[in-house]
């Protein structure tokens, strides 16, 4: 299965994301910012990103665009529970896979990102 990073800095949702994902047989590595989800970035291959756009440090949408310049081939989901945070994200169409708006379910989370993981690289963005 894939190998996930999962950018949450809210635990109970990194918690909920990461158990979710491994119950689907994916391997997961959880951080709690940007910074760290470079950091991880760095050491290890992935092949899928899922972050939230608000985060401390270095946000979801800042660190979409450094992972579409430093790993162009790397599917990006988006998670989000405000609106206008929605709508600035709406403005990367082409370097994100989807913005999943919180709450979301278990089965929505996995949808999510089994489709991004389906992709062509670059279909994404």
């Amino acid at each position: 299965m894939a190998h996930i990073l999962v950018a949450e800095d809210d635990t109970a949702v990194q918690s909920f994301v990461s158990r979710a994902l491994a119950h689907r047989g994916h391997k997961v590595t959880s951080v709690e910012d940007g910074v760290q989800a470079l950091e991880a970035l760095g050491g290890s291959e992935f092949d899928l990103l899922i972050t939230d756009i608000v985060m401390p440090s270095l946000d979801g949408i800042g660190l979409a665009l450094k992972v579409a310049k430093d790993h162009p081939s790397l599917p990006v989901l988006l998670m989000t529970g405000y609106s206008a945070e929605r709508q600035r994200a709406h403005n990367l169409e082409e370097l994100i896979c989807e913005v999943i708006t919180k709450p979301f379910t278990l089965l929505e989370i996995c949808e999510a990102a089994e489709a991004a993981l389906t992709v062509e690289p670059m279909t994404c963005h």
